[in-house]
């Protein structure tokens, strides 16, 4: 097969829907004989932010010293960007390779596209002789495909409310499945959690004698304009110059440090050097990024009732300048979560679709923003609706675009076919 077939063949897989189970990988990585025993593997589950601390460990363990892969999703532009070594993506031809032995065991087994492509990394990451992995969990955590492993490490980033038709209705249920990750006697490091979350996290920990790094009693963190300082016992590094923006990124960074601290402590040769690197170097395209580090188009993923209020303090930071809002929500969205802690922000709102199955009819989304006052339109195509805003665009106006990672790619790919044209 060649790479679009190879492509065609994984999204087909689709047609298995989102299935909860650990049953298919274990079955499929036996067969594969258990890739994932080759490396050691930090795991990192939670509702927000887990993206961006599976991408600031792995830089860490790669500027180590350490060959490290890191498998991640949902992917912006190409399926490749999914899995990494050292921050290179998979070649096409790799991938085509990677499809057909994975393929070659499948057999009538009827896996899921996220079980597939969860033992094409592992598979990856042991061919080409990881040290360690970094896996992001796709959904949940308990069981989730990336469960099928024993890690080093757990960490569960900020738990909020997503996903309910999987993973339950309430806040504590759903931190029981990102509980899911952690093993017996494994360190697990929490970040800041709501308190209902938070009670559900320890308690599992406890259960599973894993001992605990917590948020606000074992790391903490002192903000300053333009840096921030980590404290530990056993690690103080002042004076980080975050490669991320936001004060949220702020608090993954420091859950990343805290993760390699953990490793650390059992016997994983991290530098300071190392460290700082990782937090000041690390880059994470589409969350709270500013494009091409000019201040006139921001794009955000946030894409739940987290990562919008998250979205919106930033917002506030901006001091006070009109921010035209390009939005496209998915299908099984409640708008009022994304667009209540947004739309005080927002000057003017530019309403379509993302380039998904199913999305929110724009003119809803238009009726909402103009019920809260906001004066707002609704465009057929994200193209469309960025080439308006920017249009209308002040001198010290702001572009967001936010509301979908799936939105968040298709402007990016707009905003770099129109500086190619240019």
């Amino acid at each position: 097969m060649g790479y679009q077939q190879s492509l065609a063949y994984l999204y087909g897989l689709q047609r298995f829907g989102i299935k909860l189970g650990l049953t298919n990988i274990q079955t499929l990585l036996a067969r594969l004989d258990h890739p994932e025993r080759a490396m050691r593997i930090v795991h990192v589950a939670g509702t927000n932010g887990k993206g961006s601390v599976s991408a600031a460990t792995a830089l860490i363990l790669q500027t180590a010293g350490y060959r490290t892969g890191l498998y991640t999703s949902p992917h912006l532009h190409s399926f490749t960007e999914r899995i990494r070594i050292d921050g290179v993506q998979v070649s096409e031809p790799d991938m085509v390779s990677l499809v057909d032995e994975v393929r070659a065991v499948v057999g009538s087994l009827p896996v899921t596209f996220f079980e597939f492509t969860t033992a094409m990394a592992l598979v990856y990451f042991r061919n080409r002789h990881t040290d360690f992995a970094v896996l992001e969990v796709g959904m949940g955590g308990r069981l989730d495909a990336t469960n099928a492993v024993e890690s080093e490490i757990s960490v569960v980033t900020p738990v909020c409310c997503d996903h309910a038709e999987h993973l339950g209705a309430d806040l504590a249920t759903i931190a029981g499945e990102k509980a899911g990750i952690i093993k017996r006697q494994v360190p697990v490091v929490i970040a800041e959690q709501h308190p209902d979350a938070q009670r559900v996290l320890l308690t599992k920990a406890a259960e599973m004698l894993a001992p605990v790094c917590l948020w606000d009693r074992d790391f903490r963190i002192i903000d300053h304009d333009t840096h921030f300082d980590f404290f530990a016992p056993s690690l103080t590094l002042k004076g980080l110059r975050p490669g991320l923006a936001g004060a949220h990124q702020r608090q993954n960074l420091a859950v990343a440090l805290a993760a390699c601290m953990s490793l650390r402590n059992r016997g994983v040769a991290l530098s300071e050097e190392a460290l700082r690197y990782g937090v000041e170097k690390v880059q994470w395209p589409g969350r709270l990024e500013w494009w091409r580090q000019q201040r006139r188009i921001l794009l955000d993923g946030a894409h739940n009732h987290g990562g919008a209020v998250v979205l919106a303090r930033y917002l506030a930071s901006l001091d006070g300048k009109k921010v035209r809002w390009v939005v496209g929500i998915k299908g099984q969205r409640c708008i009022d979560d994304i667009l209540t802690p947004l739309l005080p922000h927002t000057a003017h709102l530019y309403a379509t679709l993302p380039p998904v199955d199913q999305g929110i009819e724009p003119d809803k989304l238009v009726r909402a923003a103009r019920a809260a006052g906001v004066l707002a339109k609704a465009y057929a195509t994200p193209a469309d609706a960025m080439t308006a805003a920017l249009a209308d665009q002040g001198e010290d106006d702001v572009v967001l675009v936010a509301g979908s990672l799936f939105l968040v790619a298709a402007v990016r790919d707009y905003l770099m076919d129109r500086e190619r044209i240019r």
